[in-house]
Parts: structure tokens; sequence; C-alpha cells
């Protein structure tokens, strides 16, 4: 099963044969138009099946693709207050649970010291999903640990902590490269100036059972040249393979 989670910056249909070539069979798309308008805008039909989509922004939201015989459907469990944070069911060759993330932190009207942020919202609204079968988290997180301050309870690193102790996930890229989260060497948001040389942080994630890890077959990030240098986005896509 290859995962690709990019933040695509909008206006994906002009952009869907970069995410075509990636051959995904589950793609967690943010900043993605709803799927209606992405039909009446591409000038070929390359969706597959119903895809899952979330937001109150037709133009702007969070949405989940399925590809090579895989479904997706949003879960019941979902609940409209957490915007972009959607349970979705995954069906096909392999089966699984997978929480979608597109984590605005500050536009959601997070106070960073004294509030959690929405994807610990999220896994305390979605616990009981989550446990349900294997799980996955993928999507932006908007979120590091270089930017962690004492006593906030939006942490990157608590987030990172709980994922694994109560819920047994691990960074993909993290757990494959053998870097510290904070101390990442390959960034995925080319920020701002969209420049090699500007500023760019680690923030897009693919968070997998610590058992599947030894079954990865394949983990890279996209590169500036191919993405941000080509005008795609801003953002830079993590791309998973899982021998499931």
């Amino acid at each position: 099963m290859r995962v690709v989670a990019w933040n695509c910056n909008m206006a994906l249909e002009r952009k869907i044969d970069a995410l075509l070539a990636l051959a995904p069979d589950i793609a967690v798309i943010s900043e993605c138009a709803e799927p209606g308008r992405l039909r009446l805008r591409s000038t070929s039909p390359w969706m597959q099946g119903d895809p899952v989509w979330i937001g109150r922004n037709p133009h702007k939201g969070l949405a989940v693709f399925a590809f090579n015989g895989y479904a997706v459907r949003l879960a019941p469990a979902y609940h409209p207050s957490l915007r972009y944070i959607a349970p979705v069911h995954v069906d096909g060759p392999a089966s699984c649970n997978l929480l979608a993330v597109w984590a605005q932190n500050a536009s959601a009207g997070v106070i960073r010291k004294h509030q959690l942020g929405p994807l610990r919202r999220g896994l305390v609204r979605y616990k009981a999903f989550l446990g349900e079968r294997p799980a996955l988290i993928a999507g932006d997180l908007n979120s590091n640990t270089i930017w962690d301050k004492p006593g906030w309870r939006i942490n990157h690193s608590t987030k990172v902590r709980i994922l694994e102790e109560s819920f047994g996930l691990v960074s993909a890229y993290h757990a494959i490269r053998g870097e510290a989260h904070g101390q990442e060497s390959e960034p995925t948001l080319y920020w701002r100036d969209r420049t090699r040389d500007g500023p760019t942080y680690h923030i897009d994630y693919v968070f997998l059972p610590m058992g599947w890890i030894g079954k990865v077959r394949h983990l890279s990030i996209g590169t500036f040249e191919t993405w941000c240098g080509a005008g795609l986005s801003d953002h830079v896509p993590v791309v998973v393979d899982i021998d499931v």
C-alpha cells in the first residue's frame, strides 16, 4: 500500500499529473477543492470511486483519494467541529483506519499555551476509531519539535509521545531515516519565498503502527526541483510504501 501525504496549495486539477506519477494507493491532500469542482475543472477522469472531502471552503479543504482497488469512506464517528481531521475507513487489498489531518493550528483559534491543538483534540475524540483496526495518521500537521515551548499543550513532542505510548504509532520518516524530531535533514515545506535557501521545515508526516515499520519498502520526500521549483506547491509529498 502506497500512502502519499501532500499539501497541494490549491488548484489540484492543474497538478494532478504530478500526483498520479507517484502512483498512490491512498493520497491525503491538504488545501484541495471539493471533488465536484475538481471533476468540472479536470481535463481527464482521473478520480476513482468516491473520495472523502471535508471543509467549509469548497476551494480549499482536506481530501483523501483512493486508487488501484482501494476505497475510502468517511467514518460515522466524524465530528464537524474538528474541521480538518477526517476519520476514514480504508478498504481494499489491505484494510485500515486512517486519520487524515490538515492541522490549522493558528487559524483554528488555538491559544498555544493553554489549549490542545486540532490533532490532540482529534486523538481524544477518535480514540475508539483508532483502536478498531490498524490505523494510520497522515497529512500536514503544521507542527515540529523546533517550535515547542515549556508547558505548551500544543507541543509537537507531546503529540509524538502520545501517539507512540497510547496508540503505538510512530513517524515513518523518523523511524526509517533514524533522525530525531526537530533534526530532519529533508524538509517538506519551503516556506514563504519557495526557494531552496529560504526557510524550510518538516511538517508533513505519515504515522504508522510500530509493527508496520519493518514492512516499509520505500520512503521518500519529494525534491525541491520537482515540486516547489516547478511551481506546484510550497510543500513536497511524503511517500511511504508498506508491504501489508
